[in-house]
């Protein structure tokens, strides 16, 4: 493998092992040392990034990594007994206890409960909201500053600070990897979804410039809740639901982007590329959640994904059906986003003039305007539809100037093209 493929795969390999790994050596060396476990995972790639430029990379290249992680979680160790002075004879079992404790702590069985364990404790109540998501995103799933920033709505600045915030709160507080258990574990369990539910929706609509869709960060969602559905604490009828609307949603990706890279809205998709085995994934775990008494917006945004699947045609679309459930969403979620998307499926009922005055009473709707691309994507949208070509206009070029992707910026050309072709006609 020549060398820039091999650094591609250690960006790869990142994405994949950088969480199972820092999960394992937090068990090993504590919450409150888990930036000398980030220190270790960021040593096992930087000897990867080295070793295979010079001699290739290994058969195994994530096992290879994981050993790596291991000799020198070892070494950090036997580094700390020695420091703590122990006698000759003491620390010669400590070692022996040390190397058997490590030796079970990185077996594949005990890694995916490590990962659970890390989730949880990301996730502590005493925690605030806002730095326990960015902590576990960076931290399960190997998420950069500026990817947590994309996904929060918020800048690099805010998510370094949330992180250094949280890491010296978990020290400060010897927080320790634990699992709590009734109400508390309830509360907890809700954040875990919520932040599974981010880090999928990161890779459906990606911050890279050249990459739209993010599959390697769809995939890690879809692992992590396959986990949760699977195991026998964890496996509640909302996280069913949360991957049954991730499988519906991957269904898509295939239709979702033109062989130029361009974006394919949902009414000119080819419904043909739809992943049909995805979408009868999506309608097993959508059955599977089916039990109990609680409805969450994991189950009303899995049935909306749902609506779309049974439509053979975008015109045979029940917009009625979907705008009973986003109601019914909008009721339990009530952020600009949701909103957002209720205003478009009302205007898709024939009352776009009534769905730019709902979007338009969004809270906060200026900053939203001022600062988020898509809010003025699908208000210049809804401008056109409404007979207002001369005020999507205006929409459309800020939007411009608020994102990165090319894919994006080559959709609202296109759309800003057809505008001034009505002008001039």
């Amino acid at each position: 493998m020549s060398y820039p493929a091999s650094e591609m795969l250690v960006d790869h390999l990142f994405r994949h092992e950088a969480g199972k790994m820092i999960a394992v050596l937090t068990r090993l060396f504590g919450m409150h040392n888990l930036s000398v476990a980030e220190d270790v995972v960021q040593e096992a790639f930087l000897k990867a990034t080295l070793t295979w430029k010079l001699k290739g990379v290994p058969a195994n290249p994530a096992a290879w990594l994981m050993q790596v992680a291991k000799n020198k979680a070892l070494d950090v160790l036997r580094h700390k007994n020695i420091a703590d002075h122990y006698s000759k004879e003491l620390l010669h079992e400590l070692q022996e206890t040390t190397d058997h404790f490590v030796d079970q702590v990185f077996l594949d069985t005990e890694i995916e409960d490590s990962q659970l364990q890390l989730m949880f404790a990301c996730c502590h109540p005493l925690l605030n909201e806002e730095d326990k998501v960015a902590l576990t995103l960076k931290t399960i799933s190997g998420f950069g500053v500026k990817e947590i920033a994309k996904a929060l709505l918020t800048n690099e600045e805010t998510i370094q600070k949330r992180l250094y915030r949280a890491k010296k709160f978990i020290q400060q507080h010897h927080i320790t990897l634990e699992v709590p258990y009734g109400r508390a574990l309830q509360q907890r369990t809700d954040t875990v979804h919520t932040i599974l539910y981010l880090l999928f929706n990161e890779g459906y609509n990606a911050a890279r410039a050249d990459e739209l869709i993010r599959h390697d960060l769809c995939a890690e969602a879809m692992r992590l809740t396959l986990l949760l559905t699977e195991h026998k604490t964890f496996g509640t009828a909302a996280a069913s639901a949360l991957l049954s609307l991730m499988c519906f949603h991957a269904s898509r990706f295939e239709s979702r982007l033109g062989k130029d890279n361009t974006i394919i809205l949902l009414e000119q998709q080819d419904r043909s590329l739809w992943n049909q085995a995805l979408i009868e994934r999506g309608y097993h775990y959508l059955n599977q959640s089916c039990f109990g008494e609680n409805i969450t917006v994991y189950h009303l945004e899995s049935a909306i994904a749902a609506e779309h699947c049974l439509a053979t045609t975008f015109a045979a679309t029940n917009f009625q059906r979907l705008l009973q459930l986003y109601n019914m969403l909008a009721a339990l979620k009530p952020t600009p986003v949701v909103q957002m998307n209720r205003s478009i499926v009302l205007s898709y009922t024939g009352k776009t003039a009534e769905a730019i005055e709902l979007l338009c009473s969004v809270e906060n709707i200026a900053h939203l305007l001022k600062t988020q691309y898509l809010f003025n994507a699908v208000l210049a949208e809804l401008c056109m539809r409404n007979g207002e070509p001369h005020k999507a206009k205006l929409h459309l070029e800020k939007a411009l100037t608020l994102t990165q992707s090319e894919a994006e910026k080559k959709l609202l050309h296109a759309k800003l093209r057809h505008i001034r072709t009505i002008e001039l006609s």
